[in-house]
This record gives C-alpha cells, sequence and structure tokens, in this order.
C-alpha cells in the first residue's frame, strides 16, 4: 500500500508504520509488531488504541495475550466518510459562530494589519481570500498561479466568475501571444521593462498583496485602506498611460 494514501486521511508516520506492519504480518502480537516497525512498546500500544478508535485495526485475546490485525481495508473508505460527515458538522457549527469571531476580530484589529503567508498553501489560502471581494487589480501578473497549480486555479476561477468578480490584469509583456483572457477579465500589457523576478502585486478591497512566486513561495500582505487606494492609484496610471491592449 502507498504510505502517501494513509497519509493523506490523517494518519500519523507511527500508525502508517504499524498499520503497514500488521498489513505485512497478518495477525500478530505486541513483539512481533515491535520488531517489524521498532517502534518502543509503550508507544506500540498508544498507536494501536488510535488505530482502533478509527476502526483500521482490531484484536482478539487468546491465552490473556492479546493479537492484533488490520480491519478489512474497505474500512478506510468508512473512515474517510465519517470524517467527512463529522467535518461537515464542525463547518455548520463555525458558520454559526463566525459572526461572531468576526466581530471581535475586526474590533482588536489594528488600522494597519500586516501578515506573511509561507508555502504554496500559504499562497493559496490569500487567493482563497480574494473570492469574498468583487475586484481584484493586478500588477506584474505572470499567470504563475495557473501554470503551476492548473486545477487549483480551475476551480479557483470556476468560483470567482460565479460570483461575478472581475479582474483587472496588468500582465508582463513576454506573455502578449499566449494570454487568454477570462470571463470578467480585462488585460493589458505592461513594457518588456516592467519583467524581471516572479514579484506580483495584487490589490483587492483594503488589502495588498506582494507575491513572491520563484523558489520559495510567499505573500506578504498589508491591510490599509490608505495603501490599499494608492497601489489602485498607481494601478490606473499604469492601465491608462503606460500598459497596451
Amino acid at each position: 500500500m502507498a504510505l502517501e494514501i494513509l497519509r493523506k486521511i490523517g494518519l500519523s508516520n507511527g500508525e502508517i508504520k504499524i498499520y503497514s506492519a500488521l498489513l505485512d504480518l497478518g495477525i500478530s502480537p505486541i513483539n512481533k509488531i515491535h520488531e517489524k516497525t521498532g517502534i518502543e512498546r509503550r508507544n506500540i500500544y498508544d498507536i494501536l488504541n488510535k488505530l482502533i478508535e478509527r476502526g483500521l485495526v482490531t484484536y482478539i485475546t487468546e491465552n490473556k495475550k492479546r493479537y492484533f490485525q488490520i480491519t478489512q481495508p474497505n474500512k478506510i473508505i468508512s473512515y474517510i466518510e465519517e470524517k467527512k460527515y463529522e467535518l461537515e458538522k464542525i463547518k455548520k457549527d463555525i458558520k454559526k459562530e463566525l459572526p461572531s469571531l468576526n466581530k471581535k476580530f475586526e474590533l482588536l484589529k489594528p488600522e494597519i494589519n500586516s501578515q506573511i503567508y509561507r508555502g504554496y498553501e500559504g499562497v493559496k489560502a490569500v487567493w482563497e481570500d480574494m473570492l469574498s471581494y468583487k475586484e481584484i487589480y493586478w500588477i506584474g501578473s505572470g499567470r504563475y498561479i495557473p501554470k503551476k497549480f492548473p486545477n487549483f486555479f480551475a476551480n479557483w476561477d470556476k468560483r470567482r466568475v460565479k460570483l461575478k468578480i472581475k479582474m483587472f490584469n496588468l500582465v508582463r509583456a513576454e506573455l502578449k501571444q499566449e494570454t487568454k483572457i477570462l470571463e470578467f477579465e480585462k488585460i493589458k500589457f505592461l513594457p518588456k521593462e516592467f519583467s524581471g523576478n516572479p514579484i506580483v502585486t495584487c490589490i483587492y478591497e483594503n488589502k495588498t498583496v506582494n507575491f513572491s512566486l520563484g523558489k520559495d513561495f510567499f505573500a506578504f500582505v498589508i491591510e490599509s485602506k490608505e495603501i490599499a487606494d494608492n497601489y489602485r492609484g498607481y494601478h490606473k496610471y499604469l492601465w491608462n498611460k503606460v500598459a497596451k491592449k
């Protein structure tokens, strides 16, 4: 079994080792599991209990000795369905609490707020945030996210179009021949002098984001109406005076 499958459903490294060992060994006592995995015996008991709670391992007792084995592998699907149900319930509960949580957050938030998001998932989180607003302005777009994460972008853009969120995109000159205009998007191209490192600026509502999309992905988000208004002014100048169709 590919260990990555077990990792994707939330199993820890220890749980994966023991599940895989039992898959290879069949019904086994603690000492056999210890020999196979090298995990300390006291930790094996804790991990087995977690796997039993998940419904992925079971045991029998013979002559006062426990023997462990995995349950029918189809149980993995049942486990995923159970987690999905639990997450949907949690999601509903969180939605009920969001208004009060957001109110407290806004009261304590400084007038100028900044955050750094690192890695692929961090950058994706900023893109998800954009879908809460009606207009997105780009300076120096290189279509980096559509190229790097085509499936994520396709899903994101489908939701953007459904929400009728407009994009005003100042794209790098070298993309002129390959750029397809999306629905609810207007595009102009910057001169080649604006091309360089994969740094992109995005403005939406009161937020200004500088994306670094080279070797290391990160997004620096500044939340300030004054700063966002100024950057929209820069965008407007470039759009009207510098960029070309």
